[in-house]
């Protein structure tokens, strides 16, 4: 790994234009050269295009271009993806095996797993990747006032994307070393090669016909509201083949070494829906909202696949009120408005169903036999037909208010909001099939899930006066906390209240971490021949000091599922509370932003490499070994035992009761995190402008600087997810940069 890699950055825009027409150009490249050494990088280009036009006075047009080309480059290292296997290495690497047969780079050596070997990670020896995305997207618009008030808006959204990965996962032979002839003799060969390439596009055509009417009545009655027709086209097509190469040095494709080929269609999918908002407000001060949507997926049978979705809000803008106005408190509080909003909506994103599950019929290509002497390829039944599954519904509460104090310095807001989800799919339990058909009840609309959260933010915007001149200044701060239950459960079934306790669903926070509490560490042996309490359900016979003691929470005297309790939080998604705090300071050219990003009320847990005694034969975490119970002396079975924080690490030891499900591995993950730091200076214009150049700005722009959490033990940055630890590390970035105005 390097500690340090180049990233550069170049772009330019132009923008100009007259009364009647508008455009903005701009291109930009971004090269990224990536942490494992000599591991190729990541390469973008975008290119931007926009031109507004007044045709008349009534008639607007516009029109705009963005694509980007994207390029990721890699060695084609044999195994499962090519990233994760470098990175991989470093636990599967053993300090006295040594990469190359006698050191020598051209002879690469048999190590315990041949796709980790570092000698083995290089294009020269591995092959190579490269992964190419070519994309466009398109839009036009229009927009005509049909009369005062009323407007027609037509949009037209054409997307393409291209993409290529060209594989090609070399064979190989491995070397050993004979000191005596000094020859390397072959002492394993891999002679399968893999190459594939895959071919696919992604083509979505989007349509939007819209008519807008805003008007005022008798000065206090004002009235907003719109009526839309959109649809969407996405089409998928995809070719993938596989090839065994007869020599590394071929990198075309042909038949008769041709080995797979999956041509899998145009893949299509199609949505149609029609809109409408009205919104009424009275003097500013009552404000009234109802919308729906009539929507349409490709997904679901016919008859199941129109839903109709609407919503209402209101709002009181209580500080339009003469009783306010005429207040005291107008003073300090300008504005202030309440506001509740519930609706309806939905989603075709249904688990456990594809489209066209309504249909029956069978799935080709599915295993096959020979049959007079010819390969028959196989089908197989689709099962069921699923003629019941169509949308999920959420049904929406919001309630907050908004907020001005100290003639607007001082902004905010405060929401809480409650969201059911309907539909979720599941089986019914309480009608069977026999095994013998082989088939399942399908899936329906049973379940639900329910959200509920708060959110806030608030901003002060000031200025002071140093040195003669403005100090602009901006502090703020927002919050979001939101938990979600497993509500509503289709017929729920218990054997006994222990299982209802340790596996409903029923009405519960959703994803309870469960496992063991751990309540100390033995310290000697005395400790475990005493101790009343069977921990690794064998008489503690397997227990050495520094070994977990867990909490016998039913009093059973020993330790099993039922002293589980909830220890933790999800894993993997996004954290219960997430906040912000953000700084802006803008002075005599100097401007300052900070932004900093936490959050709480989630788990990691260290898993596999991180957590078990040499994984799989592989490294152990450094911080793990130098901090475990240990003898003074290795060779000396006697000798004193020096404590440590983590149990003491034996080979074939992962089954062990400390590595049973506990909350000192889980650990609950609170941090506050440097997000981004940007300074600049921008020169004065009295300079500038002898040189040509209307604005003349210098910036430094660094990401991911720091950050205070309880992860630094275990040297992992507190928004990585994977529990072993093998993952792309997230990178602390500094851009220098200037820009250049003309």
């Amino acid at each position: 790994m390097l500690n340090t890699t180049p990233q550069w950055y170049v772009g330019a825009n132009a923008s100009g234009g007259s009364e009647s027409i508008n455009y903005y150009i701009s291109l930009s490249h971004i090269d990224q050269t990536d942490l494992i050494m000599n591991y190729g990088g990541f390469y973008r280009t975008n290119a931007q295009i926009n031109v507004d036009a007044n045709i008349t006075k009534k008639l607007k047009v516009g029109a705009s271009f963005n694509g980007r080309i994207e390029e990721r480059d890699h060695p084609g290292v044999p195994g499962g993806d090519d990233q994760w296997q470098a990175l991989f290495a470093i636990y599967r690497n053993l300090p006295f095996q040594r990469p190359f047969a006698n050191d020598n780079p051209n002879y690469p050596a048999r190590t315990q797993q041949t796709e980790t070997n570092f000698g083995m990670l290089s294009y020269e020896k591995s092959g190579h990747v490269n992964d190419k995305w070519r994309v466009m997207q398109l839009n036009f618009n229009a927009e005509y006032e049909i009369m005062p008030g009323l407007k027609a808006e037509g949009k037209f959204g054409y997307y393409f994307a291209h993409h290529w990965l060209d594989n090609h996962e070399y064979t190989y032979k491995l070397y050993g070393y004979d000191e005596a002839t000094d020859t390397y003799p072959v002492v394993h060969e891999m002679n399968n090669p893999y190459r594939e390439r895959e071919i696919n596009n992604v083509e979505e055509f989007n349509t939007q016909f819209q008519l807008n009417y805003n008007k005022q009545f008798a000065e206090k009655h004002n009235v907003n509201a719109f009526l839309v027709a959109e649809s969407y086209l996405r089409e998928t097509p995809r070719l993938w083949m596989r090839d065994a190469p007869a020599s590394n040095a071929l990198t075309l494709m042909r038949f008769p070494t041709l080995l797979e080929l999956a041509d899998e269609g145009k893949r299509a999918e199609a949505r149609l829906g029609y809109a409408g908002r009205l919104n009424y407000n009275y003097d500013e001060k009552y404000l009234f909202e109802f919308s729906a949507r009539y929507d349409g997926s490709w997904k679901f049978k016919p008859e199941e696949r129109w839903g109709f979705f609407p919503s209402a809000s209101v709002g009181w803008r209580i500080s339009q009120e003469n009783f306010w106005q005429n207040s005291v408190i107008n003073k300090y509080m300008n504005e202030f408005k309440l506001r509740v909003s519930y609706g309806l909506t939905g989603s075709d994103g249904v688990s456990d169903y594809s489209a066209f599950d309504y249909m029956p019929g069978y799935n080709y290509g599915n295993g096959g036999a020979t049959i007079d002497g010819k390969y028959v390829v196989g089908t197989q039944p689709r099962g069921l037909p699923n003629t019941t599954l169509s949308w999920m519904k959420a049904k929406t509460l919001n309630a907050g208010f908004e907020f001005q104090m100290f003639n607007g310095r001082l902004t905010g807001q405060f929401d809480y909001f409650r969201r059911l989800m309907d539909g979720l799919s599941a089986r019914r339990n309480d009608v069977l099939i026999p095994s013998e058909t082989g088939f399942e009840l399908p899936y329906e609309n049973l379940n639900s899930s329910l959200t509920t959260g708060v959110d806030g933010a608030l901003t002060w915007r000031d200025k002071v006066r140093v040195l003669g001149e403005d100090l602009h200044y901006k502090v703020g701060g927002n919050f979001t906390f939101a938990r979600m239950y497993d509500w509503y459960r289709y017929n729920p079934q218990f054997n006994h209240s222990w299982g209802e306790y340790r596996n409903s669903i029923l009405e519960r926070y959703a994803y309870l971490n469960w496992g063991y509490r751990v309540v100390g560490q033995f310290q000697n042996w005395e400790e475990i021949a005493n101790y009343p309490v069977d921990i690794d359900g064998q008489g503690n016979r397997t227990m050495r000091p520094g070994d977990f003691i867990y909490a016998d929470l039913n009093g059973d005297k020993r330790i099993n599922g039922y002293d589980e309790r909830p220890i933790g939080y999800r894993e993997g998604e996004t954290p219960y509370l997430n906040f912000a705090f953000n700084l802006s300071v803008e002075w005599k050219g100097i401007d300052i932003a900070v932004d900093f990003t936490g959050a709480a009320f989630a788990s990691y847990y260290l898993n596999s490499e991180a957590r078990e005694p040499f994984h799989d034969g592989g490294n152990n975490p450094q911080y793990y070994l130098e901090n475990q119970w240990r003898l003074s002396d290795p060779t000396d079975a006697n000798s004193a035992l020096i404590p440590g924080k983590y149990p003491t690490v034996l080979d074939g030891n992962r089954n062990h009761s400390n590595y049973w499900r506990n909350d000192f591995w889980l650990l609950n993950v609170n941090y506050l995190k440097l997000k981004n730091l940007e300074i600049g200076y921008t020169l004065p214009t009295k300079w500038t402008k002898k040189a040509g150049l209307e604005k003349v700005r210098f910036y430094s722009l660094m990401q991911n600087l720091f950050s205070f959490d309880n992860l630094s033990d275990v040297e992992i940055d507190p928004e990585i997810t994977d529990g072993t630890g093998v993952h792309y590390p997230t990178m602390r970035t500094i851009n220098v940069g200037v820009n250049l105005t003309f």
